[in-house]
């Protein structure tokens, strides 16, 4: 196996982009590059490399579900931020609000108590 592997690399240091998938292209994208005597061997080079490939892509692809699902929560938590941010702006309104309409009916309370005071 150790050979298969260090060929298999080998082989893929130079020439990767003519590597694919598929099991039949690789053996023949192998005979152009290479001469391998050994029909066997040639099946088992060609065989690890279509290996490697599919794993190559499929952890590419798990990297990028990953990122993306990173970045779904990211924009999920940015949300909430903005939605507590808006809440506390509409709170401190509603204080302000409150504190302004207290404020009016104490100074309409004391008005109206200086004036009975002056009618008196």
């Amino acid at each position: 196996m150790d050979r298969i592997k260090r060929l298999s690399y080998e082989v893929l240091d130079e020439h990767k982009s003519k590597f694919g998938e598929d099991f039949a292209e690789n053996k023949k994208a192998l005979d152009q590059i290479s001469i391998v005597r050994s029909k066997g061997l040639k099946n088992e080079i060609s065989g690890y490399i279509t290996k490697f490939i599919k794993k190559e892509i499929r952890e590419e692809k798990a990297k990028q579900a990953r990122i993306d699902a990173s970045k779904a929560e990211q924009q999920v938590v940015e949300q909430s931020e903005i939605e507590i941010t808006k809440d506390s702006v509409v709170e401190e309104e509603t204080e302000i609000v409150e504190a302004t309409e207290a404020t009016e009916a104490t100074s309409e309370e004391v008005l109206s108590e200086t004036v009975e005071e002056t009618t008196e």
